[in-house]
């Protein structure tokens, strides 16, 4: 697999987890908390579980391929465990990857 094709599938994880956390977070949270309604967080958690997994292995995939320290890959697998987060680090992962630069260094 090609650098290319590890960041294009990296992105589309971190945008899919980012959207799945932001459903769940802002969405399915309230209905349960506010109005009594758990099935929401049930089935939008649980997707959004299956859903951070492949972002776990998208990211781990493209850290191996861009030869990231470790730290950096850890860091953008937790920007996916934090609304919105992972949309900010899609943006500098795809910048820095397009520019061959390293992910959070300054090289």
């Amino acid at each position: 697999m090609s650098i290319a094709t590890a960041l294009r599938n990296y992105r589309v994880a971190a945008w899919v987890t980012g959207i799945g956390l932001l459903v769940l977070v802002f969405i399915a949270m309230p209905l349960k908390y506010f109005f009594g309604e758990p099935r929401p967080v049930a089935l939008v958690g649980m997707m959004h579980g299956f859903l951070y997994m492949a972002y776990i292995v998208c990211t781990l995939i493209l850290a191996e391929r861009c030869r990231w320290r470790p730290l950096d890959a850890v860091v953008i697998l937790l920007a996916g465990t934090i609304p919105i987060a992972s949309f900010v680090a899609e943006r500098q992962v795809t910048r820095r990857v397009r520019e061959g630069r390293a992910v959070l260094g300054s090289g």
